[in-house]
């Protein structure tokens, strides 16, 4: 299994979308588009299976309408068979071959039979109804889960999506997207409308055109973003489809009191998914400050040298900024926890994974028996040199205090879930995070990439349970979610890695005052939805923001 038709390494994928939240007209409403990734074949194909009570007396004409219910054929009948089949280039190959979009469809059926954590919650629908085309393919496949809800009336399942797979290989291994290099949170999607620069990376458009944390997009190519009617416009102008849109722009920056007029033209862009570190002196010893924005293959190097920058400090604490952090891979969730907890926890638990109930103990994509992963103390081909041992903080108390929002997804959490599972105290501030605990292995299949939940990650304890996030101990957001030690802090955008921040300082004050929350830190946080760093990718009207966490075996 594999993500580049180089690698032979399993990856596996937490959470949800990698997309933004369109801009509403009129509020209401859900549904998205379905990004699509491009790749090697990711899975192991299981053969026939059954839901309960069905009738097993007639049979499925693979790739034909004679749709039965409750009969599956293996899914490998149908792999890719494509109603549009890739072309090879000499760089590149495909297994594509020439179908139809109803065999696409009866491949996500049985795929989803075979794999997906709750099957027997999907209602069987017949692929031939909606796989008509690729856009039909996509929506059937957004039918294909479950529509129960968690304890506080939450979809349980919000992490159904689908990438190109192109974008997405070039992501998750790269780094590489495309757009202006700053980050959005959408604090509404329908009128009144506010839109906040969250992020801007280092020699970007967004940068080049003066953009900074806190400032507020007002119009965009002459649109009203507050009140304005043409959504299609705002969205375009946002999340630009490919390089080179020249794109107008009404901004306030912080502070102003008049707009200004800026042009950003879209380009690719590298992330850095560890744009800020700090060494803060204190009363009481040196704290480090990391923020760390997404859990992608070029982040290992950066993690690596922070923290090595912070061991040599001699920092006593840690402060990591995960608020706008929506997931990515997991072992490097799981080599993060270890720089943290130290060397003691070599050869300990970090997660296990849990698949559907067919599947009690074996992973029904691969084929394997499932195991535990334990911490992770070297570093993979993905940092240089590979094979060496991961620094440690060594910190002299076992804890870490972490900084959150609701845009805090999967991989992130699984950092919190990790360091828990081996005694580690985690401090919260900020507010109730997203809450995913469940992950998938991305599959391509005919240019699209899937993402079906297929397994819940446990942490060392056995636990795994927070389908409604991690909340500081006085939050007043969530009553149904796992309360941890720490103080509900609002994000006013001011620039990070200040220890006059609002989440930073409460941090910081806690650490100093014996635990105490002080009583700037509980106001209300203000929620809403961050894109994905420079991702283009779009959901529809009324959705949701949610993140990654993506789980390999190092070196993939």
């Amino acid at each position: 299994m594999a993500v580049l038709r180089h690698h032979r390494k399993t990856l596996f994928i937490i959470g949800g979308m990698l997309s933004i939240l369109l801009l509403s007209a009129c509020g209401g409403g859900g549904g998205s588009s379905s990004p699509k990734p491009t790749g090697a074949n990711q899975t192991t194909d299981t053969g026939t299976t059954q839901t309960p009570n069905t009738d097993t007396t007639q049979t499925q004409n693979p790739g034909s309408a004679n749709f039965v219910a409750g009969i599956f054929q293996p899914s490998s009948v149908f792999k890719d068979s494509c109603g549009t089949p890739r072309t090879s280039t000499t760089s590149e190959t495909f297994p594509d071959m020439q179908g139809s979009f109803e065999d696409e469809g009866y491949w996500l059926r049985s795929w989803s039979n075979d794999t997906y954590l709750w099957y027997d919650e999907i209602q069987d629908r017949d692929p031939g109804l909606y796989a008509t085309s690729a856009a039909g393919v996509t929506e059937y496949f957004d039918l294909l889960k479950t529509e129960a809800t968690t304890p506080s009336g939450n979809p349980k399942d919000r992490f159904h999506f689908t990438n190109d797979t192109a974008e997405y290989v070039a992501r998750m291994q790269q780094g590489i997207t495309f757009g202006y290099g700053a980050a959005y949170k959408l604090i509404s999607s329908s009128a009144p409308r506010e839109l906040v620069i969250v992020l801007v990376n280092e020699n970007s458009p967004a940068a080049d055109a003066g953009l900074q944390r806190g400032a507020r997009i007002v119009t965009v190519d002459g649109v009203d973003l507050i009140n304005g009617s043409d959504t299609d416009t705002l969205n375009a102008g946002l999340w630009p489809n490919q390089i080179n849109e020249d794109h107008n722009f009404e901004v306030l920056d912080p502070g102003a009191t008049e707009r200004r007029t800026i042009t950003m033209t879209s380009a690719q862009i590298d992330s850095d998914a560890v744009p800020e570190t700090r060494i803060i002196d204190t009363d009481s010893g040196k704290v480090g400050y990391l923020l760390f924005t997404d859990h992608i293959l070029t982040a290992e190097q950066r993690l690596v040298d922070a923290v090595t920058q912070m061991r040599n400090a001699k920092v006593t604490d840690l402060v990591l900024d995960l608020r706008y952090n929506q997931g990515g891979f997991l072992y490097l969730a799981n080599q993060m926890s270890y720089m943290i907890a130290g060397s003691g926890v070599s050869g300990q638990t970090f997660s296990s994974l849990q698949f559907n109930q067919k599947n009690p103990g074996v992973n029904p994509v691969t084929g394997g028996a499932v195991s535990a992963d334990a911490f992770l103390t070297t570093t993979t081909e993905n940092a240089t040199p590979a094979g060496a041992a991961l620094p440690t903080l060594e910190l002299p108390q076992p804890r870490v205090f972490v900084l959150t929002t609701s845009s805090t997804c999967s991989a992130s959490e699984a950092i919190i879930n990790g360091l828990r599972g081996v005694d580690v105290e985690v401090i919260q501030f900020g507010s109730t995070t997203c809450g995913k605990p469940y992950g998938f292995y991305p599959q391509d299949n005919c240019g699209t990439t899937y993402f079906t939940t297929q397994f819940r990650s446990i942490n060392a304890d056995g636990f795994g349970d927070y389908p409604d996030g991690f909340s500081p101990a006085n939050s007043t957001e969530s009553t149904v979610g796992v309360t941890l030690p720490g103080c509900q802090t609002v994000d006013d955008y001011t620039p990070l890695g200040e220890p006059t921040e609002p989440m930073l300082a409460a941090a910081l004050a806690y650490r100093e005052n014996g635990g105490v929350c002080s009583e700037a830190s509980s106001q209300s946080s203000s929620r809403g939805v961050l894109s994905s760093l420079n991702q283009g990718s779009l959901i529809g009207p009324g959705g949701n923001m949610t993140g990654n966490m993506y789980i390999n075996t190092p070196g993939s």
